[in-house]
């Protein structure tokens, strides 16, 4: 009986277990049903929407979006004439339209950018070869339905109006980073799939750039102008970089420069990119600090929040002045890099280049003041120049004479102080070059001014805490190296200069001094290879004898570091950005004064 029993119950129970199932099932279906008409609705919108736009492109005649879109494939790459991965990704986009011409895929530039004028998107096009049709969207009819937010950036859609993939182009380029070659080669693939008859796997990636310039979304109001208010903070923060001719992708040198930017200025300011300044305020003061103070990141976010209004023209402040030369005193030397302009191709990657010169120095030469300065400011990133001393032991390195990096200032010492470079040395430049989307020259250089032995009674010394021998093991994420200074004699320091390539991650200085206590001299938490800034002390620093400087380098060899060319590789010491250094620079003032004949 128990059996029978027990037989009937589980029968029962699977007649319900198998109703359950069914259920399940027919809803899963109904929902997918649902799914699936909501997208087909989606789409026919879409379709429908896109159909009847009609936009010019950029020679004025008016295009309509259905009869480009043929029925099949398209892409629509959303451009900017002055971002500058859309500068780097022109190319590469014509590259891609003939690569898939054959499979009927059809590419569509889009530039939706307020500020981008016709004959600026004709210039655009121009240099990057681009021959696909690139439509005007200035209202952002286009960029609004297809929900695209950045240049670059691609949409695709398939024949019956369903986005089959958005987001980048590959990776090859980023904020701040630049590869040899892409590792994902999303677009690529996507189109691929879709002409083989299938779904991409990867349907969306982030896009990475700038932000479409889009239209004011409420009407300028508020007290806080940009005649007032903003024009002062970016005269004093901004313009060295951000003006004609200089590294910066865009001018902020008048209200009209600003349109369109405004979204991207406040990204890079809650992000802290911008100004660059990587030193932790919480250690040391600096006379070069570019950092934005609380009080002015309000006022510039809440302006953009208003509307940006314009304000009072006679509330404009003047304009700085820079010099269109020099800003050392006039220099006694000047020594270029090479005889000959170097080459810079319009993408890639140019590996570190270095370029040695003999200036002829037959005595020794005491310098007072030192610039170096850009042939090119728009593909020049950062140049090194290195005092190659004879007898020195590593003649591939010499002690830093002076470096530039966008924003940093020339070296002008104090009264009575100079620097001794021996007889015989050499300068070897390290020079880093950052294409920008069309071939360039650049012949940058240095200058140098000196003064008599006579008159030099404090001598100006660069030291360097270096370790050549470390091994960063693959896949490491925070592997530290640490060299040590210690100093002999009094030293007042003027600046200090971390150096590391791609996997750098951190560097810090620490000072023990004779009596036992210790300071934090700097503290870059978050270093970024695209900066090697010069920390200058707002007032010099006095290193009695018997300190010792720590210098802490801390490594990111690993799949997470987006700079990092291969995470798989063991790295040691080497020239190339590929490889890595370990430097503490510093320059000083000896305390003692010097006897010169």
């Amino acid at each position: 009986m128990a059996l029978s029993c027990h037989g009937r119950i589980h029968s029962c129970r699977t007649n319900r277990m198998n109703l359950l199932h069914s259920v399940l099932s027919l809803l899963v279906i109904w929902l997918a049903s649902i799914s699936s008409c909501c997208c087909a609705a989606d789409a026919i919108d879409l379709n429908s929407r896109l159909d009847t736009i009609n936009l010019p492109d950029c020679y004025g005649k008016t295009q309509s979006l259905k009869q480009l879109r043929g029925g099949g494939i398209v892409v629509f790459a959303f451009v900017g004439t002055e971002c500058p991965l859309a500068k780097l990704y022109g190319p590469r986009l014509q590259a891609l339209s003939q690569r898939f011409a054959d499979s009927g895929v059809r590419f569509v530039g889009v530039a939706a950018n307020v500020q981008d004028t016709l004959s600026e998107v004709v210039a655009w096009a121009d240099r990057a070869g681009i021959q696909l049709p690139v439509l005007m969207d200035s209202e952002q009819t286009l960029a609004d339905l297809l929900s695209a937010v950045r240049t670059p950036e691609v949409v695709v859609l398939d024949g019956a109006g369903n986005t089959r993939y958005q987001g980048r182009i590959d990776d090859q380029y980023g904020i701040g980073i630049a590869r040899l070659q892409p590792m994902h080669e999303d677009l690529a693939v996507a189109l691929q799939s879709l002409i083989d008859g299938a779904v991409p796997a990867v349907t969306s990636t982030p896009s990475v750039g700038c932000q479409i310039g889009r239209r004011k979304s409420v009407p300028p109001h508020g007290e806080i102008t940009f005649s007032r208010h903003i024009a002062p903070i970016f005269h004093a923060r901004c313009l060295e970089c951000h003006r004609a001719d200089q590294i910066a992708p865009f001018p902020l040198t008048s209200y009209a420069d600003t349109a369109g930017w405004e979204a991207t200025i406040a990204e890079v300011i809650r992000d802290d990119r911008m100004p660059p300044w990587n030193a932790n305020p919480a250690f040391g003061h600096f006379r070069n600090d570019v950092r934005l103070s609380a009080e002015e990141k309000r006022l510039i976010l809440q302006w953009i929040e208003n509307g940006c209004p314009e304000g009072a023209a006679e509330d404009l402040p003047e304009a700085p002045l820079f010099a269109s030369g020099w800003r050392m005193p006039e220099p006694d030397l000047v020594i270029h890099v090479r005889d000959q302009p170097y080459q810079v191709p319009a993408v890639g990657v140019v590996d570190y280049q270095y370029f040695q010169v003999d200036p002829g120095f037959q005595e020794d030469t005491f310098v007072t003041a030192a610039e170096a300065r850009p042939g090119n400011a728009a593909v020049v990133h950062h140049i090194i120049a290195f005092l190659q001393i004879p007898g020195q032991k590593d003649v591939s390195l010499g002690k830093m004479l002076i470096g530039y990096a966008p924003g940093t200032s020339p070296l002008t010492f104090p009264p009575g102080a100079a620097m001794r470079v021996p007889a015989g040395s050499r300068i070897l430049f390290e020079m880093h070059y950052t294409p920008n989307g069309t071939a360039q020259s650049d012949r940058s250089y240095i200058g140098l001014k000196l003064t008599d032995a006579s008159h030099v009674r404090h001598e100006v010394v660069g030291l360097e805490a270096i370790n050549q021998k470390f091994q960063i093991p693959a896949h490491a994420s925070s592997h530290v190296v640490i060299a040590k200074e210690k100093f002999r004699e009094e030293i007042t320091l003027l600046s200090l200069t971390p150096h590391m390539h791609l996997r750098g991650k951190a560097f810090r200085y620490d000072a023990l001094w004779p009596d036992g206590t210790s300071e934090t001299l700097l503290d870059v938490p978050r270093y970024d290879f695209n900066w090697q800034l010069r920390y200058e002390f707002a007032e010099p620093k006095v290193i009695p004898p018997g300190t010792v400087v720590t210098c802490t380098a801390t490594f990111d060899n690993s799949s997470s570091n987006p700079n990092n060319p291969d995470p798989t590789q063991v790295v040691t010491w080497g020239q190339q950005s590929w490889e890595e250094m370990m430097i503490g620079f510093f320059t000083g003032i000896r305390t003692t004064p010097t006897t010169n004949p």
